[in-house]
């Protein structure tokens, strides 16, 4: 097999790592996911979130998009779940086992998912339908900066003014009158 695969391509034994990784890293990222909906306890369900945002930064370097890699690890990791585990913590939310958290919620749960799943596959389908990505060179640093920062500045700001409501919901909510 291998000697097949080196008659084909003289790089073929970095594909098969870079697909055998993939495979690893993505089955992490499936069983950490299920924890993340299906655990109890709320920081460890942060803490596997956590789990699945790093795998999705390794995904990136496979990919051989280390800023977005970084970025990835920087904000989400960094910022957003530290913004979450604040935001448990500062609404006195249960930090042991919810038993109200049980079989009665999962059917409405599971038709949320099924329909979120449904709405965002449509709108991928309707915005590329068969349309593909061909990328002749590597995306440059500078130029994923001057994307982010010319055509996507409002979405951009419109997620931190977000994440900053939910901070200060975070700390009116749990603040004693």
């Amino acid at each position: 097999m291998t000697a097949l695969l080196a008659a084909i391509s003289p790089d073929a034994d970095i594909y098969v790592a870079q697909n055998v990784f993939f495979g690893l890293i993505a089955v992490v990222m499936l069983y950490s996911a299920y924890r993340v909906v299906t655990t109890i306890n709320i920081v460890h369900a942060a803490l596997w979130l956590v789990l699945v945002l790093a795998g999705v930064a390794a995904q990136f370097i496979l990919l051989g998009a280390e800023f977005v890699a970084v970025t990835q690890v920087l904000v989400y990791i960094g910022a957003v779940v530290v913004l979450f585990l604040f935001g448990i913590m500062l609404t006195r939310a249960s930090l042991g086992d919810d038993e109200t958290v049980r079989e009665e919620k999962h059917a409405m749960a599971a038709v949320v998912g099924v329909l979120l799943f449904s709405v965002m596959a449509l709108a991928l389908i309707d915005t590329w339908g068969d349309d593909r990505i061909v990328i002749d060179e590597p995306q440059r640093v500078q130029e994923v900066s001057d994307a982010i920062f010319s055509r996507y500045i409002i979405p951009f700001e419109a997620v931190s003014v977000l994440l900053l409501a939910a901070l200060i919901g975070a700390i009116v909510v749990a603040r004693k009158d």
